[in-house]
């Protein structure tokens, strides 16, 4: 079973950009859906995005338009491209492998990566 680690998180202000990296201990050539999630402070963890194959990719409507995810095969990295960051974009972010488009996870959950975006 393939293992994630994510990275690139990191305090911001409002308004700036972060991307975040994912890269598997395997190859993601044929893993065929893949996905971000977040977990606010006191909040459950929820499916922000997800990539799946040729089919558009799913947002949030918290992130839609904002956010940006993107994969490659060849160097089997999961990317989140944020930009025009608010502070209720603060949390620690994850990826995963998902069983379908929108969801749930198929893989254990990493350490995540946390993003606060303060002024």
């Amino acid at each position: 079973q393939v293992q994630l680690v994510e990275s690139g998180g990191g305090q911001v202000q409002p308004d700036e950009s972060l991307r975040l990296s994912c890269v598997a201990s395997g190859s993601i050539a044929d893993i065929f859906t893949m996905g971000w999630y977040r977990q606010r402070a006191g909040q459950q963890r929820e499916l922000i995005a997800s990539v799946r194959g040729d089919t558009p990719s799913y947002y949030s409507d918290s992130i839609k338009g904002r956010f940006t995810i993107s994969r490659d095969d060849s160097s089997n990295t999961l990317y989140l491209q944020m930009s025009k960051l608010r502070p209720s974009d603060t949390a620690i972010y994850y990826c995963a492998v998902l069983r379908f488009y929108l969801g749930p996870p198929n893989t254990p959950w990493g350490q995540g990566t946390q993003v606060t975006v303060s002024s």
